[in-house]
């Protein structure tokens, strides 16, 4: 039975992997920064009682990431798959617009919680030799580029760097650093990015409804993906440039639509 810690997985695409590893037959630690979300988390997979803990704590620190493990550890034992999940946005605004306060929360966040993520996890589990350590992508990964995201995209692109490069000087050490990409999943963080009436954001909801998907749908994805995977630096992707290309060519016959009643 495997033993899974999910950093930032009260809701969204965090919630979804909790309760697809659960119904594989994991024991979840889910995580979140207020009591309020873990509680409601944790009520909400009530189902797998026994097998799911919530844990309070703050992962852009090394001292929440760490708090993070022990409790883990103390709850089910030895962890078996560690994912960096936990991701916060900003507002569609330029850079300049922005206030230095959440600059820095969403460097702190995306960036820090990743790097501690991953070392704090790494340093247990190479001792043994065995385990598994996954950041989830984003926009800004692959280097793309949409006006309003510029803070955002840069902790992805740095995250995924930091990750790759992590992997190859962990390349003998027993342990899998691995990357999820997950696409483009319909969560509270993408419906902020259209939240407006312009002709921008009706673009976007176009552009979604062709490539996007449900959060169930990518986690079971991810979660195979995950519990399968092997080797140092295992790449687990979900919406492929093959897939993007063929529901641009076709996707018009879906007729899907996310954003109506929202």
């Amino acid at each position: 039975m495997k033993h899974v810690v999910i950093t930032g997985s009260t809701r969204g695409i965090g919630f979804g992997l909790a309760g697809r590893f659960l119904e594989k037959g994991c024991r979840v630690v889910v995580n979140g920064t207020t009591p309020e979300g873990v509680e409601r988390a944790v009520k909400e997979l009530s189902a797998f009682v026994g097998r799911v803990h919530g844990v309070v704590a703050e992962i852009s620190s090394e001292a929440g990431i760490e708090r993070l493990w022990q409790e883990a550890e103390a709850r089910f034992g030895p962890v078996d798959i560690w994912v960096n999940n936990a991701g916060i946005g900003h507002p569609m605004l330029k850079l300049w617009e922005l206030p230095a306060e959440r600059l820095e929360r969403v460097a702190a966040v995306n960036l820090m919680g990743v790097v501690h993520g991953t070392a704090i996890p790494f340093r247990a589990m190479t001792g043994r030799g065995s385990g598994k350590i996954f950041t989830m992508e984003g926009h800004g990964s692959n280097g793309g580029i949409i006006d309003g995201m510029s803070m955002y995209g840069t902790t992805k692109c740095a995250a995924t760097y930091f990750t790759k490069a992590f992997a190859h000087e962990a390349r003998d050490s027993g342990v899998s650093i691995g990357r999820l990409l997950p696409g483009m999943v319909v969560t509270d963080m993408l419906m902020e990015t259209v939240s407006g009436d312009d002709p921008e954001n009706a673009k976007r909801r176009r552009i979604y409804n062709l490539l996007a998907d449900d959060v169930a749908t990518v986690s079971s994805f991810l979660v195979d993906g995950m519990l399968a995977a092997s080797g140092p630096a295992p790449r687990i992707e979900w919406l492929t440039r093959r897939k993007a290309i063929f529901r641009m060519l076709f996707g018009a016959f879906r007729k899907r639509d996310f954003f109506s009643g929202r």
